[in-house]
């Protein structure tokens, strides 16, 4: 039988990073970060990146492995944490997947890959004429050479647009053809385990984290991406808890505006994030409380877990 490997998701705020750390620490096992703004550099107070005294008890992979201008697909994110899920356990360690971002999961599970490709030069041409002629320009010009990949992609996601036409141009195949014709066979198998919340309870848990975020120096955090010569308008930078901040120090808000919006954007971001998930049939889902610790999460998790092993052989 495979081996079932262990992947906790939900919305932002909800409690994965706690629960995962203390399931990892508990059973010896090693985190693979699902989290598609946590794998940039110095990105680490509004992404809720574990610290490094956390990261020193626990091995986590796909954290701080590329740089901010740099570009990293979830195509590439699947072929590496596959990769890197089998080289843990061919090691005799049990990985354990953990995050919210839905595109992701999905590549991860359902396997859908990208070439090798990166062409960092390119990539920066693309973005700049982006800019200057606009997202529905580089749209169209992606349709005349890879129609199927294009109607998949809005206009204005300049990032995977911009990424499509790096592969096409590079490789002279157009991306969705990669993505139709790869294996996704893997010896290893997903128990997806949902964390979810009360929403008014969830809520007010991204409202305490956001106000937590600005005590921590967030805005320090971004003013120190702008000296290292990094831009607002990087795609890695177009998230939720930076975006504001950079229109704050643009002048375009005052600090209560900018602290308000990131609330509110990161409530409309976790209830995104829910309906995506809700549409994948195969997650166990588990109700939790505001105030129960990440021990008591842990444990719900084992549970589950357990019902699992009654049917599946568990590499543990």
């Amino acid at each position: 039988m495979k081996p079932l490997i262990p992947c906790i998701i939900g919305p932002t705020a909800v409690g994965k990073s706690a629960a995962a750390l203390a399931l990892a620490k508990q059973n010896g096992w090693e985190i693979i970060s699902a989290d598609s703004r946590q794998v940039y550099r110095h990105l680490d107070i509004a992404t809720a990146k574990p610290s490094l005294a956390e990261r020193a008890i626990v091995p986590h992979h796909f954290i701080d492995i590329r740089n901010p201008d740099e570009i990293y697909s979830a195509g590439e994110f699947a072929r590496e944490a596959r990769a890197k899920i089998s080289e843990i356990l061919a090691g005799g360690q049990t990985p354990l997947v953990v995050g919210g971002s839905g595109l992701y999961i999905r590549a991860l599970s359902e396997g859908f890959f990208e070439p090798a490709i990166s062409n960092r030069r390119f990539q920066r041409e693309l973005k700049l004429r982006a800019k200057q002629v606009g997202g529905a320009a580089i749209h169209a010009e992606l349709a005349r050479v890879d129609a199927a990949m294009a109607a998949r992609l809005h206009p204005n996601d300049v990032h995977r647009i911009a990424r499509a036409l790096e592969v096409y141009y590079s490789s002279g195949k157009p991306l969705s053809e990669f993505w139709q014709n790869q294996p996704s066979q893997v010896n290893f198998e997903f128990l997806f385990i949902g964390l979810t919340m009360p929403r008014q309870q969830l809520y007010e848990r991204i409202d305490r984290r956001v106000d937590a975020m600005k005590e921590q120096g967030l805005i320090d955090e971004c003013r120190r991406l702008l000296e290292m010569g990094y831009t607002a308008e990087l795609n890695a930078l177009q998230t939720v808890g930076y975006k504001e901040v950079f229109a704050f120090l643009s002048g375009q808000m005052d600090q209560r505006q900018m602290v308000e919006q990131i609330k509110q954007h990161t409530r409309n971001y976790a209830k995104r994030q829910m309906t995506w998930f809700r549409k994948q049939s195969n997650i166990r889902w588990l109700e939790v409380r505001q105030e129960d610790s990440a021990e008591a999460v842990t444990k719900l998790i084992g549970v589950a877990l357990g019902e699992a092993e009654s049917k599946t052989p568990y590499n543990a």
